[in-house]
C-alpha cells in the first residue's frame, strides 16, 4: 500500500501525509503528531531535491521519515520543555510550599506539637515547639495542609 501510494502521487505523498497528519493533532491535540508531520514535510522537501536520483527510493524515503520524524521529536520536546520549565511563580499550584519563609503571629498556642496561625485571610495548623499565643513565628516547612513552624 505504500508503494502504490508513493507510485500514484509521487513526491507529493510527503506533504500530503504531512498535512494530514498536521490535522489529525487538530482533532488529538497533544503536540505529537505535529512533529511526525514535520518529519514527514521535510520528508517531502527532500524528495524535491532527490526525487530523480537512483539512490532515493521509497526504503530510503521511509527510513529519511523516521529518522526525520525522531529529530522533530526531540528537538520539540527540548525547545518546548525549556519555556514551560521558565515561571514568574513556579510555586504557583504549590500553596503550601509558597508559604515557605514567612512569619506570622500565632493566634492559638502551640500545646503538645500542634496549634494554629493566621496568613492573609486563612488559618492554618501548625505543628513546632510548644509556644503561646501571640509568638511571632516562621514557616520552616510545608507537608500538605499543615504548616511547621519555629519561633522567630
Amino acid at each position: 500500500m505504500f508503494v502504490a501510494l508513493i507510485d500514484q502521487w509521487g513526491l507529493w505523498s510527503w506533504f500530503v501525509l504531512g498535512l494530514a497528519l498536521l490535522a489529525l493533532e487538530l482533532v488529538m491535540p497533544g503536540m505529537f503528531m505535529v512533529w511526525i508531520g514535520l518529519g514527514a514535510i521535510a520528508t517531502g522537501l527532500l524528495s524535491l531535491a532527490f526525487w530523480s536520483d537512483a539512490f532515493w527510493p521509497w526504503q530510503v524515503q521511509a527510513l529519511s521519515f523516521a529518522a526525520l520524524s525522531v529529530v522533530a521529536i526531540l528537538l520539540g520536546r527540548r525547545f518546548l520543555r525549556s519555556d514551560a520549565s521558565r515561571s514568574d511563580e513556579p510555586l504557583l499550584n504549590q500553596r503550601t510550599a509558597s508559604l515557605i519563609g514567612r512569619t506570622a503571629t500565632l493566634q492559638e498556642p502551640i500545646r503538645e506539637g500542634r496549634g494554629r496561625i493566621r496568613l492573609d485571610d486563612t488559618f492554618w495548623s501548625v505543628s513546632g515547639p510548644d509556644l503561646s499565643t501571640g509568638t511571632r513565628v516562621i514557616v520552616v516547612s510545608a507537608r500538605g495542609g499543615e504548616l511547621t513552624v519555629d519561633a522567630a
